[in-house]
């Protein structure tokens, strides 16, 4: 074996997301690690390496319990936590073994039991909020709930949406609205989303309020799933079949970054700095640019979140991403299409395997193999998650040309 620059993800396979009462966590990761092994064409017998993540599982050492389920074969494991980019960073470290020229073949697998999980708060400590003494590590800084913001996160996305529209202008309730429904009528061609419903605005406006400007249905669905892949090497794709060459995506660009520093990034995330680092890095490795994208999958954990993204994208001029949404070219019959599979926002975020599921979606399109969903010759995707704390991937597909 030798490093490679070429990898391709040979199979994949996500799990319907949405309540699975029947099914434990390992129970899911099973069921898409062995989809993803079918769908490459290769067993468990073949890989070099497994990389796996769960946020909610309480076992740690979820990569060991999974292989007692899917094969125990004394390749190394390396269980994965990156909050909401925790399978992105599960692909990425299978595709560094493999690039590193370690191992043939690397299988990544992100998992999560999540359904009636209610609003995430990322670790706010909720009993003693009118009191703080100065303590530990963090003694010199005092919560950020309630004193210059919150931490749950439907609150921490309406003010980076709010903030956007103050910054840029052209921004509105109806706006972010808007963006939900695009994604709700997108779902209902997904199959294995967790809601597929179509919403009108006047629906979407009126129900429950979670934190301005995002009502129930623009904010991710909390739910089971799990999402697999299986990559190799270019040399060792050129030893299989035809068919399997054929069904092969390539990895043009694989990126993970953090929060770069500033100002204030100690206390408050800035999901704006590592999203537009890690699309700069990755469209100059796969030696593109945003108007070379058939199609984006990108983390809408809250419809606000989606705008901002267009930008950190780049898929828009800077500043101008209300108008990109008001132009049409995010829906699936646009220029660009964007959350083709429903998005979080009705697909579902089982927080771990979301990142290798957005890049399911575009495979499935890159393959041709997305149904009534298909986005017609669909050559380069993007796949984008991000998760406070912080950790952003990108990756950048293209279809084999086989």
């Amino acid at each position: 074996m030798s490093a490679s620059d070429d990898i391709w993800i040979l199979g994949i396979h996500m799990t319907k997301f949405g309540k699975h009462p029947q099914l434990d966590t390992i129970d899911l990761a099973a069921e898409a690690a062995m989809g993803a092994l079918s769908d490459a064409g290769v067993t468990m017998a073949d890989i070099g390496v497994l990389a796996a993540g769960s946020l909610m599982n309480a076992n740690a050492s979820i990569g060991q319990q999974l292989q007692k389920q899917i094969g125990q074969t004394g390749i190394p494991v390396y269980n994965v936590a990156n909050a909401c980019a925790t399978g992105a960073t599960a692909l990425r470290t299978a595709i560094m073994a493999v690039k590193a020229g370690e191992v043939d073949y690397g299988l990544a697998v992100g998992v999560e039991k999540l359904a009636g999980a209610g609003l995430l708060a990322g670790g706010a400590k909720k009993k003693d909020a009118d009191t703080w003494t100065p303590a530990g590590r963090y003694g010199a800084v005092a919560g950020i709930d309630g004193r210059i913001g919150t931490e749950t996160m439907p609150g921490v996305f309406a003010q980076i949406g709010i903030e956007y529209g103050h910054k840029y202008g052209g921004t509105s309730f109806e706006l972010f609205a808007k963006i939900s429904e695009k994604n709700h009528a997108h779902s209902t061609l997904n199959p294995l989303a967790s809601y597929q419903k179509r919403f009108t605005l006047e629906q979407i406006m009126n129900d429950v309020m979670i934190a301005y400007p995002n009502t129930r249905p623009m904010c991710s669905a909390n739910c089971d799933g799990a999402a697999a892949a299986v990559v190799c090497s270019g040399e060792t794709l050129k030893t299989l079949s035809l068919e399997q060459r054929r069904r092969a995506v390539k990895v043009s660009a694989s990126v993970l970054t953090t929060d770069p520093y500033e100002e204030g990034c100690q206390v408050l995330p800035n999901v704006n700095t590592l999203t537009r680092k890690a699309a700069t890095i990755a469209y100059e490795q796969a030696g593109i640019g945003p108007s070379d994208l058939d199609l984006v999958e990108l983390h809408d954990c809250f419809a606000t979140a989606e705008l901002v993204h267009y930008d950190n994208l780049m898929l828009c001029e800077e500043g101008g991403a209300a108008e990109f949404f008001n132009s049409g070219a995010t829906w699936r019959d646009g220029s660009t299409p964007v959350n083709v599979s429903g998005g979080l926002e009705s697909k579902g975020h089982p927080i771990a395997a979301t990142g290798i599921a957005n890049i399911w979606e575009i495979c499935h399109h890159l393959r041709g193999e997305a149904g009534e969903r298909q986005i017609e010759n669909a050559k380069v995707g993007l796949a984008h998650v991000i998760g406070l704390g912080s950790a952003c991937g990108v990756h950048v597909l293209e279809r084999s040309a086989v």
